[in-house]
């Protein structure tokens, strides 16, 4: 059980890393179009950045899942968790949203938008945290 745990802790890490990261490319992209900048390699970055975090987000989702099934869906905070992890997982496939249109050359929010973008899930996180660790009901 605790290898399953460690492992669903190193699948949020890699997970967390990159939806913080994504954005700030996003950011990069925006300001770089401005200046009249070669943006191709941050495309690439950003696509393959993408791909790689969805993959972390599928597994930590199943051994969260196997954790959950091994001790019960029960208390209060498991089903706030869960709602938080739902903003989550809401927030990444916004990411997607966002990475498409940058490979398409679309338009995307200003710079400063995305930064305050960028905020939202350190949020989310905080109170995923808060859930876990004090499972305050």
């Amino acid at each position: 059980m605790l290898y399953l745990k460690a492992a669903h802790l190193l699948f949020i890490i890699a997970w967390m890393a990159g939806i913080f990261y994504l954005p700030r490319l996003f950011v990069n992209y925006v300001e770089g179009r401005g200046a009249g900048e070669d943006t191709r390699r941050l495309k690439l970055m950003a696509r393959r950045l993408y791909h790689f975090t969805s993959i972390m987000a599928v597994f930590a989702l199943g051994t969260g899942i196997g954790l959950a099934t091994s001790f019960g869906f029960h208390g209060g905070w498991l089903h706030a968790k869960l709602a938080m992890v739902a903003l989550l997982i809401a927030y990444h496939i916004s990411t997607r949203v966002y990475m498409k249109r940058m490979q398409v050359d679309a338009p995307l929010p200003s710079a400063t938008a995305l930064r305050w973008y960028n905020e939202i899930p350190l949020f989310i996180l905080a109170a995923i945290l808060y859930l876990v660790v004090l499972k305050p009901f």
